[in-house]
């Protein structure tokens, strides 16, 4: 039986991607910042680890713990929204300490036992905003970017070990809490100066057009794991599909 580590399991693409691959028999160890074993169904083959990815120490002890595993997927993010001008550079810092800081960190912290064993695989979710760029996420996008730069440069300096690495680029997803969580983090978007943006991206975000489910980000992060074919970018939902083609 094979072991799949993910981080930010407690909603959203991390919470279905977990249900995902216990579907399938793997072992999982479903790793949150504040553990809830409600949040996954029963099973056998089901861990939930206490993971804050910020902290070098819990990190350490996550390592420790989880022992052996064949595939880490980088999956816990935070957003933030908000004009550049208005937003707060500690929490542009809270941004970065958990979106590029944090998955270099805990994919620093494996590479040892997959360059050990030569084998392993890394997963990388980011965000399809890297592909089409669009106001108010500056820097939430700049974060998500920095890790697309940093998993192509990965992939190429472990192919020698025998260790892949790839990246899952979502769509918007308004069915998941993402973007509630980042609520907090908006401070900022009712600068009068930018009213009129902020409403009609708010506008574009709300309509009725194509978005992504999070079934699509765990089979994206199953091919991913399982194929090892995959191309090293994959967008994951109908918007981030259309959104890759047109950045072609």
């Amino acid at each position: 039986m094979k072991t799949v580590l993910i981080t930010g399991c407690s909603s959203g693409f991390g919470l279905e991607t977990a249900k995902y691959f216990l579907e399938r028999d793997w072992s999982v160890i479903a790793t949150m910042r504040t553990p809830r074993a409600d949040a996954l169904p029963t099973s056998p083959n089901l861990r939930v680890l206490q993971l804050d990815v910020t902290d070098a120490e819990s990190i350490r002890k996550a390592v420790e713990t989880a022992g052996s595993i064949d595939v880490l997927v980088n999956n816990a993010g935070i957003g933030m929204a908000v004009p550049f001008e208005a937003a707060s550079m500690a929490t542009a810092h809270e941004v970065f300490e958990t979106n590029t800081f944090g998955t270099m960190a805990v994919t620093q912290a494996f590479l040892p036992q997959f360059r050990e064993r030569k084998s392993g695989v890394i997963i990388n979710v980011t965000s399809s905003v890297t592909l089409k760029s669009l106001p108010l996420v500056g820097v939430y996008t700049a974060s998500k970017a920095a890790v697309n730069a940093f998993t192509e440069c990965l992939a190429q300096e472990l192919a020698g070990f025998g260790v892949r690495a790839h990246l899952v680029l979502p769509g918007r997803a308004p069915e998941t809490p993402f973007a509630e969580n980042g609520r907090s983090r908006m401070q900022g978007l009712d600068h009068p100066a930018y009213a009129e943006l902020v409403q009609n991206l708010f506008a574009m975000f709300n309509d009725s057009g194509p978005v992504t489910h999070s079934r699509d980000v765990a089979e994206a992060v199953w091919r991913a794991a399982t194929d090892p074919a995959c191309p090293l970018r994959q967008p994951a939902g109908a918007d981030a599909i259309a959104w890759a083609a047109g950045a072609r």
